[in-house]
């Protein structure tokens, strides 16, 4: 219905005022004033997806991180077991996940401390002429066990003798303009960090040098320490 106006005669409907909109004061000063909707109480969510988002990954789903984490790791290289660990415990991630993790990378094949040893063995024989002695220390440093090392250089050729002497003869090419002493002081260090050491080492650097010094025209000399 409509209310009378008192010039075109005509009635206006009542204003209805929607919830929370108090009638203001004046009409000709003032439009509808608001009044706050007040704040769910803390912790309140408005519906159970809500939930879901805030809520705590369970159990398998913590494990299966654990897992993917890992195994974008080893995309790039190997990893023993203790370095495994050692990522997920900087990764914030609980024991008894990274237990369950490594279980299960171990199981998939994913993971194997032997299987490691052998690489980096092979690796430091073939790649980086390294002997006996130098090996177990860089087996040490990636975490592995000491049964697991021993196992892995039992299966070694006993050829240190023939790889320090090969090693020494490309060394000893480039030190034939020096004297004796001076060569045989450099080629017995190369070969200490190579892992070479004793009799072993002093016969493999004479060999080499008195090669080198032969091939470069200078004839077989007997190399002496002073």
């Amino acid at each position: 219905m409509s209310a009378t106006n008192e010039h075109s005669g005509e009635r206006l409907a009542p204003v209805t005022f929607l919830p929370g909109v108090t009638r203001p004061s004046s009409p000709r000063s003032a439009g509808p004033r608001f009044e706050p909707v007040p704040d769910p109480e803390p912790g309140a969510l408005s519906d159970e997806r809500d939930a879901e988002l805030v809520a705590e990954p369970d159990y398998e789903s913590q494990v299966a991180a654990a897992i993917d984490l890992v195994a974008r790791k080893l995309r790039s290289r190997g990893l023993s077991e203790q370095e495994v660990r050692s990522a997920l415990s900087g990764a914030g991630v609980d024991r008894a996940v990274a237990d369950d993790a490594v279980h299960a990378l171990t199981e998939r094949g994913w993971l194997s401390d032997e299987a490691l040893a052998e690489q980096l063995v092979h690796g430091a024989v073939t790649r980086k002429g390294m002997g006996r002695r130098a090996i177990p220390q860089l087996l040490v440093k990636r975490g592995i066990a000491r049964d697991v090392i021993e196992i892995a250089i039992d299966a070694l050729p006993d050829d240190d003798a023939d790889r320090a002497l090969d090693l020494a003869r490309d060394k000893a090419r480039s030190l034939v303009r020096y004297d004796d002493e001076t060569a045989m002081r450099r080629l017995l260090g190369m070969l200490a960090r190579r892992g070479f050491g004793g009799s072993q080492a002093t016969s493999a650097a004479r060999t080499a040098l008195a090669d080198a010094r032969r091939d470069a025209g200078g004839g077989a000399r007997v190399v002496r320490f002073k």
